[in-house]
């Protein structure tokens, strides 16, 4: 099926693919994400902020051409924000036009008529969920098939006991009611990838309806080529040193190891200022683009740099 649709009949071709947009999946994370699409499951990405969890959402919809739709998930979060809600301002001004034309006319309004007018898709907004079940014009449709978009629900650690029970009903067979219009089913399943950083524990009754996957920073080698392909103005011999020192800092117990994203921006901002070979002065003056906690960068500080600097300079040899 995977192979039908998707164009890929195991994980290695997955990983390939991926490479293509610069994603360089391990072995773990690409299995897990070539099952989840063979078996249309959601699949839920765990591990620590950073590591590229949401960049797999993007990628995978970079890689198929869909659309990505993001459900940033947030404190109070509820069902109407992340599935739909009523254009209220346009239903009242069409509301308004309709009593202008019927005064016009020396006619009054049919109450059950207006109602019929006002709860149309004309004025539905549709929030992430209900634009990933019925994506409409979104939808992409290739050699007779349909390629779903990806349903990102981003954080979902940081919503509530109750949206998260929600989020597992509206999963369970991709459908949803609105109550003016009727029930809304997913044609093709979207492609749900859903990320926790574990701020707190997602309810095992979600989980048991997804895939699952530990995120790790990725080891050094890997750290090295990522940065290569995502920042190619930096010299290889920069690109060693920087993912040296970001290895070493991970290892220290820092409130927020630095993740891919800012290890990439200190590799950028070391060459922008000229920087060939990581120094003590150069280390200490750019620490604000790769650890965003005064505390950490107090830590760093406190550290022996010279030796740590000696040994990245090392490995960039």
């Amino acid at each position: 099926m995977a192979g039908n649709l998707f164009g890929i009949s195991n994980p290695k071709e997955l990983t390939t693919e991926l490479e293509k947009f610069d994603y360089l999946a391990d072995e773990g994370l690409s299995v897990a994400l070539f099952l989840a699409l063979s078996l249309s499951r959601p699949i839920l990405l765990e591990g620590e902020a950073g590591v590229g969890k949401t960049e797999v959402a993007r990628t995978i919809a970079a890689w198929l051409g869909v659309p990505l739709i993001r459900l940033q998930c947030y404190e109070g979060v509820d069902a109407q924000m992340a599935v739909y809600e009523w254009d209220y301002p346009r239903q009242l001004l069409h509301l308004r036009t309709l009593e202008v034309t019927q005064a016009d006319h020396s006619s009054g309004l049919d109450a059950e008529v207006v109602e019929g007018e006002l709860y149309t898709e004309r004025f539905l907004i549709r929030r992430p969920l209900l634009q990933a079940i019925d994506p409409g014009s979104l939808t992409k449709k290739e050699n007779g098939r349909v390629l779903p978009p990806v349903l990102l629900i981003d954080e979902v650690d940081r919503a509530d006991d109750e949206f998260e029970a929600f989020l597992l009903e509206a999963l369970s067979d991709y459908s949803i009611t609105v109550p003016e219009l009727g029930t809304f089913t997913a044609e093709v399943p979207p492609i749900v990838i859903i990320t926790s950083n574990r701020t707190r524990d997602v309810h095992d009754a979600l989980k048991r309806r997804c895939l699952y996957h530990w995120v790790e920073h990725p080891s050094f080698e890997r750290e090295v080529e990522i940065i290569t392909r995502r920042a190619p103005e930096v010299e290889r011999s920069l690109a060693i040193q920087v993912a040296a020192i970001a290895d070493k800092m991970r290892q220290v117990g820092l409130y927020k190891p630095p993740g891919i994203a800012e290890v990439i921006d200190w590799a950028r901002s070391l060459s922008l200022l000229g920087e060939t070979k990581i120094d003590a002065d150069s280390l200490k003056a750019s620490l604000g683009a790769i650890l965003k906690y005064r505390e950490d960068q107090d830590k760093i500080r406190s550290l022996d740099i010279t030796e740590l600097v000696r040994g990245a300079v090392l490995k960039g040899v």
